[in-house]
């Protein structure tokens, strides 16, 4: 049982992917650095005290490295998206070359997400495909610029909210941003690279290279959603 809750534990989970990335990127000298003071961190930690340590580790880790290597880092830490379920739309694109295939195999998954599992009303899936948010993304040129839908589990009372910060609590994906909306310390902008490293793993999956992710919004710095710049390779 207590191996089970360990595997639920976001926090503990979070902290295992930050370590294996940090001593990959930058050595375990680094890794021990940033890494200090979270051992007993667990998801029943009280907010501002997760928050203290994440803003000293990440302090830290900008500190000892560059930009790219941090954003590295934390595109690392992402939640992913389940590799099985990407490769019919790998095998499509490898097989075509048709990127413009993959976006839309990628938004017939969305589409089916919203209905099946979220059970959404058609009224609510037509307004959220309006607005170009979701799995998918919009293909411009050689970028996907990829809009993150609110939090699944708080959709639709995003919906009928109208305090911006409220609503800015109820769209992020991460617990430790939604938990910590108003509260000081604010965790600094490029955190969200960990949001953006769901994109990245989703695409570099698709096209079996590396891509480039950039974070060109998010509700964090005060933006109304969380807006993500997957550049793909040429």
């Amino acid at each position: 049982m207590a191996e089970k809750r360990d595997k639920l534990d976001f926090e503990r989970n979070w902290q295992e992917k930050l370590s294996r990335a940090v001593e990959s990127a930058a050595g375990e000298g680094i890794r021990d650095l940033v890494l200090q003071g979270g051992e007993g961190l667990t998801q029943e930690t009280g907010t501002t005290e997760k928050i203290t340590w994440t803003c000293g580790a990440l302090d830290l880790l900008a500190e000892n490295t560059d930009e790219g290597t941090q954003r590295e880092i934390l595109t690392s830490c992402a939640c992913r998206y389940p590799i099985e379920d990407l490769q019919d739309v790998k095998e499509a694109y490898q097989s075509s070359g048709n990127l413009d295939l993959a976006v839309e195999m990628l938004q017939v998954k969305f589409e089916r997400f919203m209905r099946e599992t979220l059970e959404l009303e058609e009224e609510l899936i037509a307004k959220i495909n309006s607005l170009g948010w979701g799995l998918a993304g919009r293909r411009d040129g050689n970028t996907i610029i990829a809009t993150k839908i609110p939090k699944s589990g708080f959709l639709v009372d995003y919906f009928n909210q109208t305090d911006p910060e409220e609503k800015r609590r109820l769209y992020c994906h991460c617990p430790r941003v939604r938990d910590g909306v108003g509260l000081e310390p604010a965790l600094p902008e490029i955190y969200c690279y960990c949001g953006a490293g769901f994109y990245q793993g989703i695409w570099e999956e698709i096209l079996g290279e590396p891509v480039r992710v950039e974070v060109l919004e998010s509700v964090m710095s005060g933006g109304d959603t969380c807006k993500i710049a997957i550049h793909l390779p040429r």
